[in-house]
């Protein structure tokens, strides 16, 4: 037979293999990155609502100082500053565990965490004297700024490992 007289014809490739439906191995793999992606959102809106507190408090503990720079009223400046911390610090921890304590229990508290103690030794022990004194009284701005800044670290830092 002659190879010309031969019914044949030329090879056929078959159509390309589409993208659509992907494999079940990619519907797998794009669902475990959906669900770590809605995972670090969540984690992150708990984490910007816990500080939300913080910065609130820190905001008003500006407002506080200012204002005792304005009038140099130490009993109504130590009275909001208690006030301030009071708040701050239920927002933290339970009601129950926060919400009773006055006097040394409550600076005992208050120095929970704090690398160096601020407020049963520290200046921070102003917060039981200052609303004590006279208004009149003559106060150093010393004694203020130092019980501030045991406030703000106090504030700064995480109460029982939270953030």
């Amino acid at each position: 037979m002659d190879p010309e007289q031969i019914p044949l014809r030329d090879l056929h490739l078959p159509e390309a293999v589409g993208w659509w439906p992907p494999a079940p191995g990619w519907w797998f793999l794009g669902l475990l990155v959906l669900v770590g992606l809605v995972l670090l959102l969540v984690n992150y809106v708990q984490r910007r609502a816990r500080g939300v507190a913080r910065r609130r408090a820190l905001r008003e503990l500006d407002t506080l100082i200012a204002d005792f720079e304005a009038h140099r009223d130490a009993v109504r400046f130590a009275a909001g500053v208690s006030a301030l911390l009071r708040r701050a610090m239920l927002a933290y921890a339970p009601r129950g565990e926060v919400a009773g304590l006055t006097g040394e229990a409550w600076l005992a508290w208050l120095d929970r965490g704090l690398e160096h103690p601020q407020f049963v030794d520290g200046p921070g022990r102003k917060l039981l004297e200052l609303p004590y004194r006279r208004p009149d009284a003559d106060l150093a701005g010393a004694e203020v700024y130092s019980l501030v800044t045991a406030v703000r670290q106090r504030l700064a830092t995480p109460v029982g490992g939270r953030t």
